[in-house]
């Protein structure tokens, strides 16, 4: 079954000192290990480590659910009552990221490709 957020990315300050301890958390190896981001992969769960994620508004973990089109779903959720956060970016390899806000200013992550 596929999770309902299959990525879920956390801000982190210090990142080796963050990717030691998840990895020994989550008894796997980084598939992913840059200076601007790391990645491990728990069956069909993601967690992720972003060094920039405290510059760019984040205290906590986003959770990304995954969407067809990043557009037509940013423009869902806005029409709901979501506050735009972050516009879509290629984060690589043709996979976008954007992020809004809930009613509470929880941040909310969509991920496409």
């Amino acid at each position: 079954m596929t999770p309902a957020f299959p990525l879920l990315v956390y801000p982190v300050k210090d990142l080796p000192a963050a990717r030691a301890l998840y990895e020994r958390l989550l008894g796997v190896a980084p598939y992913v290990d840059s200076p601007y981001y790391v990645g491990f992969r728990v069956g069909e769960q993601e967690v992720g480590l972003d060094p920039n994620g405290h510059k760019t508004g984040g205290d906590g973990p986003i959770a990304y659910r995954k969407v067809e089109d990043i557009q037509r779903s940013l423009r869902a959720l806005l029409e709901a009552g979501a506050r735009p956060h972050q516009e879509p970016q290629d984060v690589g390899g043709g996979r976008l990221r954007a992020t809004v806000k809930d009613a509470d200013g929880n941040l909310l992550g969509l991920l496409q490709g």
